[in-house]
């Protein structure tokens, strides 16, 4: 069987996050399922991937600032993803809206250093 593709209410993590998060797209074509697919630029901000909770990654400068002026304790800050670059791997054997499908096993990079996995696909269809 193939990797499941991930679809609207997919749930997320983050290696520096602190709480899961929820996978958002936007109304488009479904796989086969009641809620939209996923694609590889499906990685903004706020639209797409939503806060983790608080964010622990020094890279980020709110927590840096934060753990400077509590003499050097990590202090968590609340998350703001920093994702500009697609998901990858995608597959490009299935195709929504013109893009590679995001799959189970398919990553996403912050720029604070956290690497955004997925914890369960939501609804999905196995694809191969």
């Amino acid at each position: 069987m193939g990797k499941p593709a991930l679809c609207a209410t997919a749930m997320l993590r983050c290696s520096f996050g602190m709480a899961p998060s929820t996978l958002m797209v936007l109304p488009r074509k479904a796989l086969d399922t009641m809620k939209p697919g996923g694609n590889i630029m499906d990685n903004k901000p706020f639209l797409n991937i939503l806060p983790f909770g608080l964010c622990r990654s020094l890279a980020n400068p709110t927590v840096a600032a934060a753990t400077a002026a509590n003499r050097g304790v990590l202090t968590p800050m609340p998350c703001i993803p920093n994702t500009p670059a697609p998901w990858t791997p995608g597959n490009p054997k299935v195709m929504i809206n013109n893009l590679p499908a995001i799959t189970q096993s398919s990553k996403l990079f912050c720029m604070w250093g956290g690497v955004i996995s997925v914890i369960h696909p939501g609804e999905f269809k196995f694809i191969t």
